[in-house]
Formats: structure tokens, sequence, C-alpha cells
């Protein structure tokens, strides 16, 4: 009798780790999903709503201007209003962290000076805290006014007039901070010491930017659109994202075009190998393509 094999349980390594968060927008909730999936308990202290808002009205600005990404971002987490500009808002606040192992925070460090929520006191107070800062830039410029679009912009990726398909410095942020409140539970466990960590969203988009710096997505480069075999091709209905970069399978997709080369890597960056292809996918539909990827193992992906 054979057993039927199951998928292995999500590992859980934050399971009984509590994180306290009052970083808003994108990065911040965006990290809270990763960590609650790792079995976190996860709760978030929001400003109070605008008094003009309707009634439950998250405080959080995401929640107002996208409702729907907040509600994705904070499914199962724990939101209460805290005014921390309040006597009454920082002593709730001050009795979630007496419990909490890690506090993920997304002022620029003089507006936590304000709150009184510096790391040197918060240490003092609370000696059990670790603490991750998520900020635009590091260090000194940490004050300086920034956005997604201007870190990507600094780091090269932003290459015309058209907008990133996505926000890569928030999201490679949120991923970052994920990582370094793992660092902090990590090493408390073993040295039995807390930490602060400054997550910056320049420096994710830098770490996002280092392949376009090793010449990888320059348009000279394998995978920026000099290898033939790596592009995205018009086709009779729609286009198709072609991923045959390795030499076999940019063999089997020249001996589907009927293209014959001498050289599995070089000959794809041909200018001729390049006509060739996209004439080739020019003639034909989705439809074609998606089952020839099937039939000769050919990594493409077709789109209306």
């Amino acid at each position: 009798m054979t057993q039927t094999s199951r998928p292995a349980p999500a590992l859980k390594p934050l399971r009984g780790v509590r994180v306290l968060s009052l970083a808003l927008n994108l990065p911040g909730p965006a990290a809270f999903m990763r960590l609650k999936a790792m079995g976190a308990t996860c709760v978030k202290a929001e400003p109070p709503a605008p008094r003009a808002a309707p009634q439950g009205t998250p405080g959080d600005p995401m929640g107002q201007y996208n409702a729907s990404a907040y509600a994705v971002m904070h499914d199962g987490i724990k939101v209460v209003a805290v005014d921390l500009k309040t006597d009454q808002g920082q002593t709730r606040l001050h009795k979630e962290l007496a419990r909490t192992d890690v506090l993920l925070t997304s002022f620029r460090p003089s507006a936590l000076e304000k709150l009184q929520l510096g790391w040197k006191r918060l240490h003092k107070l609370h000696p059990g805290l670790s603490v991750v800062a998520i900020v635009g830039a590091p260090g000194a410029r940490a004050e300086e006014p920034g956005h997604d679009l201007t870190y990507l912009a600094d780091a090269g990726l932003v290459t015309g007039l058209d907008l990133p398909a996505t926000l890569f410095a928030d999201m490679g942020g949120a991923l970052m901070a994920s990582e370094a409140v793992l660092q902090a539970v990590l090493a408390h466990k073993t040295t039995g010491r807390t930490s602060f960590q400054e997550v910056a969203l320049s420096e994710a988009a830098a770490w996002l930017a280092l392949p376009r710096q090793w010449g990888l997505t320059q348009p000279s480069g394998a995978v920026g659109g000099a290898h033939a075999g790596y592009r995205v091709y018009p086709c009779k209905d729609g286009r198709v994202a072609v991923a045959a970069l390795e030499p076999h399978f940019a063999a089997a997709l020249c001996a589907a075009a009927g293209i014959t080369i001498t050289d599995a890597h070089l000959s794809l960056f041909k200018r001729e190998t390049h006509v060739a292809i996209a004439a080739f996918l020019q003639g034909k539909t989705r439809r074609q393509l998606d089952q020839l990827a099937i039939d000769k193992d050919i990594p493409l992906h077709t789109m209306a």
C-alpha cells in the first residue's frame, strides 16, 4: 500500500513572539504579513482616524486611499487606535510594550524622539524589547524626505518616464524588515541581548539594483535584451515573455523556430538570430506558443 505524500507543515519560527507595529502605509504592514505567516502575534497601533472620516475608518492613510490593500495586509492583525501625542495614548503604548518582544516603527528619528520613543529611553524602560526602525535612507540621511520612486531613481532603476510596475523599494524593505525581526529574535535567544536595527528603503532599492550595476540587466547584458532568448516579443494576438537563457533552452527555441545555430550561447547574441526569432513568434498565437512551451520544454509566458 502506497502512502500519499503530504506537504510539510508551514514553519512557524516566530510562534510565541509578540511584535508591535507603529509603521503605517506599505512597508510596515507588508512586513507584518510576513511576520504573521511565520507565527508571530502581531498587534498594530494606529493613530485615530481624522475627525471628519466615517466611523470605522482606519487611522493608517493606506486604509483611506486603498481600502482593499489595507484589508489584505491587516487580515488577522489586531489593530488598536492609540494617540501617541496624549498621555493616555503613551500609557497604553507602554503597557503594550511591556509585553512586546519587537517594536516595528517607520517614523523619522526626530519624530521618534519627540514621541519619547528613542532607542535609549525604550531600552531603559523595556530592557527586553528590540526595535526595528524602517527609515527612508540610513544614518544622517534618515531625516530626508523620500518615497519608493525617489529611492528607485537614486538606485538607477527608473529608466524612462514610465512608473515602475510595482513598489520595489517598499516591498523589498518589508522583506528586509521581517528579516531584521528574525535576526533580533534569534540574537536575543542566543545571546540574551536586545537590539536596535535600522532598515533603509534606499538600501532595499540598492540591493535590488545590484544586477543592473553588475551589467546583467543593462541593454548589453544577457538578461537586459542582448540575448535573443531572453526578451519580450510581440506575437499574433499579444505578447510573449521568453526566458530561454540556458543553452539547452536556447537550442530548443531555435530548433522550434527552424533556426540553425552553431553555438547555443553565442549565436543568441547575433542580430540575425533576434530577427529570426521575432519573425517566428510574430506568426504564432498565444495558444500555439503555450502548447509549444509544453511540447518543447521552453520557458515562456504569453500575455494579452
